[in-house]
């Protein structure tokens, strides 16, 4: 696994240079993630088709660039966010389960990560894969120990947006990686 290798290596140098790891696992990521799609889920009903279509052409425009904008903050907190974590669990035994030829053929299939660490019971991770326009397989959700990622973001998303009375701007401006770790 091309992530855990980086994080082996990162043990004799992330605490000086962070941002050095944080790009390094981003760089490894960024090809199988499919950020813009998870930060899409987690606007919910403010990036959805049906609002797009309802817009006009400047309307448009303002909600792709404000998609562009969330898409970029979700990436740089959920690597970071994932990445300490990654680094936490670094010399952990971790298994990755197989997927049955049956999945292989869906469009969607999650895949489960066992983590081995001092607990009795091993961690679990479910990265729930959708296939792009390409064919190519991308993480779309990640569910950790039962608790789903992509669910929780998109209530503090909502929480945000009925606090700030629907300015995406502002909602996104106020997002940070702090949000994305609590």
């Amino acid at each position: 696994m091309e992530v855990m290798a980086v994080v082996q290596e990162a043990h004799t140098y992330a605490d000086e240079d962070p941002e050095r790891y944080y790009e390094q696992v981003l760089a490894v990521l960024d090809p199988v993630v499919d950020f813009r799609g998870f930060a899409r889920s987690v606007m919910g009903p403010y990036a959805s088709s049906e609002r797009y279509r309802s817009l006009d052409e400047g309307g448009r425009a303002q909600l792709r660039n404000q998609l562009d904008m969330f898409t970029e903050v979700m990436r740089t907190g959920l690597i970071r966010t994932y990445s300490k974590g990654l680094l936490a669990f670094g010399g952990s035994r971790i298994e990755v389960s197989e997927t049955s030829p049956d999945e292989a053929s869906q469009s969607r299939v999650s895949v489960q990560q066992l983590i081995y660490s001092d607990a009795t019971e091993p961690y679990m991770v479910l990265y729930q894969m959708g296939r792009d326009k390409q064919g190519q397989w991308k993480l779309r959700n990640m569910i950790i120990e039962s608790v789903n990622l992509g669910e929780i973001y998109r209530s503090q998303f909502e929480a945000a947006a009925r606090q700030h009375e629907g300015d995406l701007d502002q909602v996104i401006a106020g997002w940070s990686t702090e949000a994305l770790e609590t």
